[in-house]
């Protein structure tokens, strides 16, 4: 079996990133659970290895804190003199970033990456000396420990019961080139710790009577395996998604839940949380948005809330687009080497197994090595369902009269051009046809403009003359080919109209994103930056948008819209989102009773306003869209607080004077 073809983005991607790569220094991290583990002894000791090779290494900043194994290891390099600062009438001993700049070794040896500088450096962290090194294209060495990690800095904190002050970005420990786990059980650390061996007699005794608790060493190195693991599967992720590999690697587990509208997928995303929890693993859930093919404002909206429960939950949700669910969903899954997927099957009758395709099977189908978890039970529809069923059913007849009246078109072209063509030729004319109606963007349509063209074409052009009978069996197997011709070529049209309008879309969305953040930036005064962030609001999401902010403890409309006053549930509604800085209203979960959503204007410092959305075409926002609102939002936000700072500073100076 061929290897499959890599994605050319992809791998452009990762040409880019590697040639990023290769002007900046490797950067090597040594990470541990806790002080004593042996970081800094191993960094020494690899060091060590890559100086018999005869690279050129020095130690930058090696903390001994007393080990004389690590003093007899440092003796074998070239240390550099420490920066000398004078703060408050003490002396304080430095990492010197100029002196290793100057010096500019092949590698560098930094401890304690999470330091703070003290005050007077160049920079208050360590880690960015270690940056600055590193884009000017020297290796670096360095220790961290697992509670300094930033997005781990909460977790850590419940943990030791006490808050931690000395945190890197999450972005550092990604820029690593390597990241090696050095670890010993609690008890062997405990062991080091009472013979001396990671801080001085009085310190150990302080140490482990509030950090080194057997239950922290034991939570702590937890979170540093997790750490590695998730790091080492973030690399596998983005190698097969580099070589294009489809089939599943095994290597961790992660689930796929199907969303759909109903009211099942709930009970279905319940399960899944469940299930996620005991095996304390990742899951993802997903919706195919199919447009215009049996689909519906309302059927769209009920599982775009679906997946906001989802999230809630602490899934990852996505919205693919295409025409094929089945076969989006397995690709989707083979690309985020998905090892279960769960989806929900409804008992039906067996007659309408036979005729109608059960998406579960679909999948069972396609799974091969992907495990499928099958939920299944009766779909018991409530009132309100059965008459939004059958609101959603009624069907957009001028598209079928619009559909007739061309194929009747083409089919009186072909009259006027029968005497100058051959008769085969006329069916270039009915595909033509049925091309226009698929460009009108729904399924029924250009079926029917296919059926009717084939009919038109048997009744009118093919001997008998005004009859359905087909005599010859060459014209029954033309008018077979013409009709799978002509049905091939609507599906395909839609479906490139429908891709189209996507990427159309997604760049529409994208360009107008940076424009807001670049007009935001130079633009001063009020009403001015609110005329710019509505208007770029409503032309990105299609909807009508107002900025409500607080004037004379009262929220009043600000924007220029339709609508100058807000009435009083809607009032209500923008109070409480105000002071909760929450979002509330249509598709959340608060007052969903109102028509249009609710956000809150978040700056650095507080809530600046409320911003309401109504959307034009009734769709709700997918979760993905959502986020890109609420960053439009907040760099509204942003550039109002921005903009009150600059009007309060000449006040501020004249009060002064």
């Amino acid at each position: 079996m061929s290897k499959p073809r890599p994605d050319p983005q992809k791998l452009l991607q990762r040409i880019q990133e590697n040639e990023q790569k290769e002007r900046r220094g490797k950067l090597k991290i040594y990470l541990g659970a806790a002080p004593g583990v042996g970081k800094t002894h191993e960094m020494l000791l690899d060091a060590q290895e890559k100086m018999e090779k005869d690279l050129d290494i020095v130690a930058g900043i090696v903390e001994t804190h007393g080990r004389k194994e690590i003093e007899a290891l440092l003796k074998n390099f070239e240390v550099l003199p420490r920066e000398r600062i004078d703060y408050h009438g003490k002396e304080l001993l430095e990492f010197n970033l100029d002196a290793a700049l100057k010096r500019h070794p092949a590698l560098i040896l930094i401890d304690e990456m999470a330091h703070t500088n003290a005050p007077g450096s160049r920079h208050k962290k360590r880690w960015q000396d270690i940056k600055e090194i590193l884009d000017r294209g020297i290796d670096v060495y360095t220790t961290l420990n697992v509670q300094h990690i930033e997005s781990l800095n909460d977790d850590v904190a419940h943990i030791i019961h006490a808050p931690i002050k000395e945190t890197v970005p999450d972005s550092m420990i990604e820029m690593a080139d390597t990241l090696e786990l050095v670890d010993i059980p609690p008890e062997e650390l405990l062991k080091r710790l009472h013979e001396g061996k990671v801080y001085i007699q009085q310190q150990a005794d302080l140490a482990i009577e509030h950090f080194f608790k057997k239950g922290n060493l034991i939570a702590l190195r937890e979170l540093a395996l997790r750490t590695m693991a998730e790091r080492v599967g973030a690399q596998v992720l983005l190698y097969r998604q580099g070589e294009g590999i489809k089939h599943i690697w095994p290597t961790k587990e992660k689930i796929l839940v199907c969303v759909g509208p109903g009211l099942e997928s709930r009970q279905l995303i319940r399960a899944a949380k469940r299930f996620a929890i005991s095996l304390q693993v990742q899951w993802i859930a997903v919706f195919v948005d199919v447009p215009n093919i049996q689909s519906s404002d309302t059927k769209r909206n009920s599982a775009i809330q679906n997946l906001y429960f989802a999230e809630q939950l602490g899934a990852t949700t996505r919205v693919l687009t295409g025409f094929n669910i089945v076969k989006e969903i397995m690709s989707f899954a083979r690309d985020q080497n998905i090892t279960q997927i769960m989806v929900w099957k409804n008992i039906r009758t067996r007659f309408r197994n036979l005729f109608f395709r059960n998406l579960a099977d679909e999948i069972v189908r396609s799974s091969e090595e992907i495990d499928v978890y099958i939920m299944t039970g009766q779909r018991n529809l409530s009132s309100e369902q059965i008459i939004q069923n059958l609101k959603l059913s009624k069907i957009s007849w001028k598209n079928y009269f619009l559909s007739i009246t061309i194929v009747s078109l083409t089919t009186g072209l072909n009259f006027l051009l029968y005497p100058f063509l051959n008769t085969s030729n006329l069916i270039i004319i009915y595909l033509l046809g049925t091309t226009i109606v698929a460009l009108i963007g729904e399924i029924g349509p250009a079926i029917l403009a296919s059926i009717i063209s084939v009919l038109a074409y048997d009744f009118f052009f093919i001997s008998p003359y005004y009859s359905f009978i087909v005599l010859n069996i060459k014209n029954f197997f033309t008018l077979i080919i013409m009709l799978l011709v002509s049905l091939i070529i609507s599906n395909l049209t839609l479906l490139t109209r429908r891709h189209a309008n996507s990427a159309r879309f997604a760049a529409h969305q994208t360009a107008t994103l940076h424009t807001l953040s670049k007009q935001l930036a130079s633009t001063r005064g009020m009403d001015k930056i609110l005329e710019i962030g509505v208007k770029h609001i409503e032309t990105m999401f299609d909807c009508e948008a107002l900025a409500i902010l607080l004037q004379k403890d009262q929220l009043i409309i600000q924007s220029k819209g339709r609508i100058t006053e807000l009435n009083q549930k809607e009032q209500a509604i923008a109070q409480w989102v105000y002071e909760l800085g929450r979002m509330a209203g249509l598709g959340t979960d608060t007052l969903s009773f109102s028509d249009a959503l609710f956000l809150p204007l978040l700056a650095s410092k507080k809530t600046v306003g409320v911003l309401r959305i109504l959307f034009k075409n009734k769709f709700l926002p997918t979760p993905e869209q959502l986020h890109l609102l609420e960053s439009c939002a907040n760099q509204l936000a942003l550039a109002l607080e921005v903009d009150n700072i600059q009007e309060q500073k000449p006040k501020h100076i004249n009060n002064n004077h």
